[in-house]
């Protein structure tokens, strides 16, 4: 039995197995994930120094990417040490409040990465649709306002359901067979009835994952009729070019996300190592992606790089 803290409610510390299935192999998996991780680092880092230092990319195209490389280094560096000390250094224990923020941060940011992509998404739609207002309807002051809504909703949504599983008993055995805390994974080693928990857990993911999605997919419906009938061959071409990589990237995000959502609830029947390699990628491809797919296609990023790297 693990050591209880001072509440006899909840233990000291979890135990975070890493990958089951595939101990032998865990040493090396960490080398291409540390990889990822290094890469996902780098690249937001330099996207977020460039729009920071050349004010003619102060606009809300480049405002929303500068949010999106905060959020994806936040959500890669909430797992990613972690999972590395217990893949390479057999770091297992994880402190019960430490397990607990890195629920509420994996589960707030994955809200806010989601919403920043349906808030791209928006801007894409006024600038193709309405290219002549786009500059007054998505003032500074309006993408800073979108960028606060879609934090607060993060908060109001995950701040309940992990104030929920802090105060509820835990059972004895405490370990967690895989390689982060997340929160069906906690609330399994509950003992207590968790229907309101996962009916709230369900609850929170659908109408984020539901409202984006259907403002995303409107956006874009919307921007093909309006690419369609453009007379030029070369603007529809153009303007293809620039919506191509912003749905390459919610693609990455949506099929990862939801692929390890719905395996924790209904995937009975997938292979555990495949389960928990999925969830480990959901939280390091999008966010090594985005910066490597918004370089090469976009112009003003990628000329800033290679003029530094002149």
């Amino acid at each position: 039995m693990l050591a209880l803290g001072n509440s006899s409610s909840h233990p000291a510390y979890f135990i975070l197995l890493g990958i089951p299935g595939l101990e032998n192999s865990q040493f090396w998996i960490a080398f291409p994930l540390c990889a990822m991780y290094v890469v996902a680092i780098i690249g937001n880092t330099t996207v977020l120094h460039i729009v920071r230092i050349d004010h003619t990319l102060h606009e809300p195209m480049y405002l929303f990417l500068a949010m999106l490389a905060i959020t994806d280094l936040v959500l890669s560096s909430s797992t990613q040490p972690k999972m590395l000390a217990i893949l390479w250094f057999h770091a297992h224990e994880t402190e019960y409040h430490a397990c607990l923020i890195q629920v509420f941060f994996i589960h707030a940011f994955s809200s806010v990465e989601s919403g920043v992509l349906m808030a791209m998404a928006l801007d894409r739609y006024v600038a193709i649709c309405f290219p002549l207002r786009h500059s007054s309807v998505l003032t500074p002051a309006v993408v800073g306002k979108l960028g606060a809504a879609v934090m607060m909703r993060a908060l109001l949504l995950v701040s309940p359901f992990c104030i929920m599983v802090s105060r509820m008993p835990f059972c004895p055995n405490q370990i967690i067979p895989q390689s982060y805390c997340e929160h069906m994974a906690v609330l399994k080693l509950v003992c207590a009835d968790t229907r309101v928990n996962r009916a709230y857990g369900l609850f929170g993911a659908f109408s984020v994952v539901g409202f984006d999605m259907s403002v995303i997919s409107v956006s874009y419906v919307m921007i093909l009729r309006t690419v369609l009938g453009l007379p030029s061959g070369q603007a529809r071409l153009k303007a293809f070019g620039t919506c191509a990589s912003h749905i390459c990237v919610i693609l990455a995000f949506y099929i990862l996300a939801l692929f390890t959502f719905l395996t924790h609830r209904f995937g009975h029947h997938v292979p555990q190592a495949v389960h928990i390699m999925f969830a480990n990628l959901y939280l390091l491809v999008p966010p090594m992606i985005n910066p490597i797919i918004y370089g090469v296609r976009t112009k003003q990023i990628r000329n800033r790089v290679i003029q530094g790297c002149c």
